[in-house]
């Protein structure tokens, strides 16, 4: 824990939470529109992070830089269109950051517009949590669309092995492994084996510009 610097720790931490916080709740509310009351019956239709946050995820979020949180269970058996309704579940979690990062991109222009330009350091406090928060949930909508279990991209690739259950099966089983072992690799090592920052500045300078953001 020696390692952890507090004050950047400080700066992405409501980021984080309120991503993965609003990702999860997404799940389980679309889980639960589309007829299966699983994540409502655990508890997960809430935006309440203590519902979501999952312990050892959260501890190696502090010291590594990520983690993850609890994922949303649903049983495909209860849904009203299985096959279609397993991809909106799974396009709910990436969809809510991506307009989560729009919503953050228009209050913190708003805020910007609100204060002079002689930022205290107060101001300069609030101006970097709300940079990590937009830049982290357009992560998040990027990243969970990697097409490697247990991310959600994956949904919407493997749903074309469903006929080879063994095959389909095996890719989840052990996609998980495979996904913390590039996790691991890219914290240990000098080589990025998820190369998604440009994406994600593209999105977070491109928005922000838009709607009329100056850097």
């Amino acid at each position: 824990m020696e390692n952890i610097d507090l004050l950047r720790t400080l700066k992405f931490l409501p980021g984080i939470v309120l991503g993965l916080t609003v990702h999860e709740f997404s799940h389980a509310f679309i889980a639960t529109r589309c007829g299966d009351t699983t994540s409502r019956d655990q508890g997960r239709v809430t935006l309440n992070p203590l519902k979501h946050i999952d312990p050892l995820g959260f501890i190696i979020l502090l010291v590594a830089g990520f983690g993850w949180a609890k994922p949303v269970e649903f049983n495909e058996q209860n849904l009203k269109n299985p096959k279609v309704d397993v991809l909106k579940i799974a396009a709910a979690g990436p969809v809510s950051n991506a307009l989560l990062a729009m919503v953050l991109s228009v209050i913190f222009v708003i805020w910007m517009k609100t204060i002079t330009y002689d930022y205290s350091k107060v101001s300069s406090f609030i101006y970097e949590i709300f940079r990590y928060a937009i830049y982290i949930n357009w992560g998040l909508f990027i990243f969970n669309l990697i097409p490697i279990p247990p991310l959600d991209g994956s949904h919407f690739l493997l749903s074309y092995f469903k006929k080879f259950p063994a095959l389909y099966n095996g890719l989840y089983r052990y996609g998980s492994y495979f996904l913390f072992a590039l996790i691991i690799g890219s914290t240990i090592t000098t080589f990025n084996f998820f190369p998604i920052w440009p994406a994600i500045r593209f999105l977070g300078d491109g928005f922000l510009s838009i709607i009329g953001f100056r850097f």
